[in-house]
C-alpha cells in the first residue's frame, strides 16, 4: 500500500508538473498573434427563467387582471413596451403603443419589429393578447393561462430573435381587448405597421402553459392546408403532444376556434395563421387561472416549439 501511494505521489506531480508547462507558462508574443480570441457564445434557448418571471407579474395582484381600460391593463402595457425597449425592436412613429377606441372604451396594442437580415421587406407576425377580465365582484381573474402565457412567450421569441436575427421581418405583436371581441387586433389589421400583403403568415398563442394530457393544438390548417407539412416536421422535434384541429367547422362549430382568439383578425384579411392553444381547463375565464397552476415544463417546451416553428417558416422564401 505504501508503495502505491508512493507511485500514485510521483505521478500525480508530473501530472501537475506537465499541466503548469502547457497552460500556466505565459505565451510568447508569436503564439497570442495567432490564438484566435473566443467569441461570446450566444444562447440557443429560450430565457427560461425570464419567460417565468414575465407570465407571473402579468398574472400577478398588481395588474389585477388586466382588463382593458383599468390601471392594471396601463402597468401590463408599459411592462411590455418596457421589455421590448430595452431589447432593441424597432418602433413605429416613435412608439410601441398603437391605441385604439371601441365604444366608450380606450386600448392599447403594444408592437414592436426585428428587420430580417435577408428579407426586410416580407414580415412573420408573432402575436398574444396581454388583456384579461379584470376584477369582477372582487375577485380578480388572474389570467394566468389566458393569456399572460402567450404574452410572455412574445417576449422570449423578441429576446430570441434580437440574439439571432431572422431572414425575414418579425412583428412582435400583443394585443389589447381580445377579450372583448378581439377589438385590438381587429384595429390592428385596418391599421397596420407593416403592409399586410407582405405579410407571409400570423403565429398566434392564446392558453399554452397547461395541459393534463401534455397536448397542445396547431389550429389553422383546415384553411390552410400547405401549412400542414410545417406542422409536422415541427411535431417531430418536440417531447409536445403536438394536434391538429379545432378549424373545421363542418364537423363541429362549437369545436372551431377559427374565430376564437386573434388570428381571426388576420384569417379575415387572407392572411394565412397557425394558432396554438391548447383546450379549455377547468379554470378557463375564472379567478383560478392563477400563476402556481402553470406547468411550467410544458410551458417552456410549448414556447420552444413555437420557436422553432418561427425558425422553419423564416427559412422559407414562400409558403405554399
Amino acid at each position: 500500500m505504501i508503495s502505491f501511494r508512493l507511485s500514485a505521489t510521483v505521478r500525480l506531480i508530473a501530472v501537475s508538473s506537465l499541466f503548469f508547462y502547457l497552460f500556466m507558462t505565459p505565451v510568447t508574443a508569436t503564439a497570442q498573434h495567432t490564438r484566435k480570441p473566443k467569441r461570446a457564445a450566444i444562447p440557443a434557448k429560450l430565457d427560461s427563467a425570464l419567460l417565468i418571471h414575465d407570465l407571473a407579474f402579468l398574472a400577478s395582484d398588481a395588474t389585477e387582471g388586466r382588463a382593458t381600460g383599468t390601471p392594471g391593463n396601463l402597468l401590463a402595457q408599459q411592462y411590455i413596451a418596457k421589455r421590448f425597449d430595452s431589447l432593441g425592436l424597432l418602433k413605429t412613429e416613435g412608439t410601441y403603443l398603437q391605441s385604439f377606441t371601441f365604444g366608450n372604451t380606450n386600448g392599447t396594442n403594444v408592437v414592436g419589429i426585428i428587420k430580417g437580415t435577408k428579407y426586410p421587406d416580407s414580415y412573420i407576425v408573432l402575436s398574444a393578447h396581454y388583456d384579461h377580465l379584470g376584477n369582477r365582484n372582487g375577485k380578480i381573474y388572474y389570467g394566468a393561462d389566458d393569456d399572460a402565457s402567450g404574452t410572455a412567450c412574445v417576449m422570449a421569441l423578441a429576446k430570441y430573435f434580437i440574439q439571432h436575427p431572422p431572414l425575414h421581418s418579425l412583428v412582435l405583436a400583443t394585443f389589447d381587448a381580445e377579450e372583448r371581441g378581439l377589438q385590438g387586433s381587429k384595429y390592428y389589421v385596418d391599421h397596420p405597421f407593416v403592409p399586410l400583403d407582405k405579410v407571409m403568415i400570423n403565429v398566434n398563442m392564446d392558453m399554452i402553459s397547461r395541459n393534463d394530457s401534455n397536448q397542445v393544438y396547431a389550429s389553422g390548417l383546415f384553411h390552410y392546408p400547405y401549412l400542414k407539412k410545417y406542422v409536422e416536421e415541427i411535431k417531430k422535434a418536440t417531447p409536445i403532444n403536438l394536434l391538429m384541429g379545432h378549424d373545421d367547422s363542418t364537423k363541429s362549430r362549437h369545436d372551431d376556434w377559427t374565430n376564437q382568439s386573434d388570428h381571426f383578425s388576420f384569417h379575415r384579411k387572407k392572411i394565412p395563421f397557425i394558432y396554438f392553444g391548447v383546450e379549455d381547463h377547468p379554470d378557463y375565464h375564472k379567478p383560478s387561472d392563477t400563476f402556481d397552476k402553470i406547468n411550467k415544463q410544458f410551458y417552456f417546451q410549448v414556447c420552444t416549439m413555437v420557436k422553432d416553428m418561427a425558425l422553419l417558416l423564416d427559412r422559407q422564401t414562400k409558403l405554399q
